[in-house]
């Protein structure tokens, strides 16, 4: 899906990849859950999560792998999580979707939701 011109996350979601839907919803789900007082929207062409102006949690579709952007300090402040995963300062790259550790999701979200992180799209 790579970049979409969705007006909405539902819309996103309507036209995502049908064997990846659910997981893309489950991850909108967590956010959500996770995420609370932050505003959903459509920014840079995927769903994003921010309280004020700066995104700092957002996932997509692309290709090859779903990836998860999550701040740079919340990255680190679990890199022994992340050890082995595809990942760089701040994306986490799912080639194989249904591998996805949702407790670790929650964990990071949570992470987010209590710092003061900078933009995780930086």
């Amino acid at each position: 899906m790579a970049q979409s011109a969705a007006a909405s996350v539902e819309a996103w979601l309507a036209e995502a990849d049908p064997a990846r839907a659910p997981v893309l919803a489950r991850i909108r789900e967590s956010a959500l859950k996770n995420l609370p007082g932050f505003t959903e929207a459509m920014r840079y062409g995927m769903p994003s999560y921010s309280r004020g102006d700066e995104v700092t949690f957002a996932f997509n579709s692309q290709k090859q792998y779903v990836a998860l952007y999550v701040p740079p300090r919340v990255h680190a402040l679990n890199a022994e999580a992340l050890k082995g995963l595809d990942a760089g300062k701040s994306c986490i790259r799912y080639r194989r979707p249904e591998t996805i550790d949702f407790a670790l999701l929650d964990k990071l979200l949570r992470d987010t939701a209590a710092s003061d992180a900078a933009s995780a799209c930086d």
